[in-house]
């Protein structure tokens, strides 16, 4: 998978479709990965003791892979990834500015 946790993604379709945020994790079988901040939906909680109140949460909901792109930190743009070999280290890239990701 090009994406990787921790790299920041722009969404590109979808209820959230604009919104930029942080991969928080990814799942490589399932071709899916959750962004912090994007596709929450709310969460009915029950209580856990007694006398305590169950509440609603906001709960971040994995995204597919092909729904967003990865923003580039040198050029600042939502780019696809590619991969190249330089001095016999694999590396990804960003298509439009070919710059180290």
């Amino acid at each position: 998978m090009k994406i990787k946790k921790g790299d920041n993604v722009k969404i590109m379709k979808g209820k959230d479709r604009g919104k930029t945020g942080k991969v928080i994790k990814v799942d490589e079988e399932k071709g899916r990965l959750t962004v912090e901040g994007v596709n929450l939906f709310k969460k009915h909680v029950r209580p856990k003791r007694q006398g305590e109140k169950g509440e609603v949460v906001s709960v971040a909901r994995p995204l597919a892979v092909s729904n967003v792109m990865l923003v580039c930190s040198s050029c600042g743009k939502a780019s696809r990834v590619g991969f190249r070999i330089d001095k016999e280290i694999k590396e990804r890239y960003c298509k439009k500015c070919k710059s180290a990701i």
